[in-house]
């Protein structure tokens, strides 16, 4: 999955069984459900808020600031793409006001299955929504939990700045790049462990 960052990730198909979900009402802003994005084997899982633009007004295929930013990222600190998997906290891109707190909470099922079939290594939460949502703490953030690993609904699991902050504060671009460094390092050394074993 080496595309170039012009190109969409692959899209991952949303579940039959799940398609026609409507219990957080956002299916009527008119949105699709979108499942994931990349390799569903992938041993790093990447949790973002909400699924970004895929097509433009058109219907063309787009990449938004959100992967370009992610994707970019993810090639300085050495990580093949091929070892990711980005998913949600909400299923669908919210198109106007809702109810973030009860929304949020129907769909973080969702993403619960997904993290007991697909059994990722490590997981990777980016930015402050994905953080409370995942950690079930709406008191806690990115800048008080990055640099270190934490045990959550039993995983490990380690946090970043989400990409739009990135492009909104440039200065946040360095802590980025060492929050996925970080990531990148202890898969590393998880692969080397591995090695050693065999």
């Amino acid at each position: 999955m080496n595309t170039s960052c012009s190109e969409s990730w692959q899209e991952d198909p949303t579940p039959e069984s799940q398609k026609a979900c409507q219990k957080c009402g956002l299916y009527k802003q008119g949105s699709r459900m979108i499942w994931g994005e990349g390799n569903p084997n992938a041993p790093i899982m990447i949790i973002l808020d909400n699924p970004g633009a895929r097509e433009d007004r058109e219907g063309d295929p787009i990449v938004c600031g959100t992967r370009q930013t992610l994707r970019t990222t993810v090639s300085k600190v050495g990580l093949d793409e091929e070892l990711l998997y980005v998913t949600y906290i909400l299923k669908r891109r919210p198109l106007r006001t809702y109810d973030k707190e009860q929304v949020r909470s129907i769909c973080i099922h969702h993403l619960e299955a997904q993290l007991q079939q697909q059994q990722p290594s490590l997981v990777v939460c980016l930015g402050n929504v994905a953080v409370q949502s995942f950690f079930q703490n709406p008191e806690v953030d990115v800048k008080g939990l990055r640099g270190q690993w934490h045990k959550v609904r039993g995983f490990q699991t380690a946090v970043a700045y989400h990409p739009l902050a990135v492009r909104r504060r440039p200065n946040v671009a360095s802590m980025f790049e060492e929050d996925l460094l970080f990531v990148a390092e202890a898969f590393r050394g998880m692969e080397t462990s591995i090695d050693k074993l065999q």
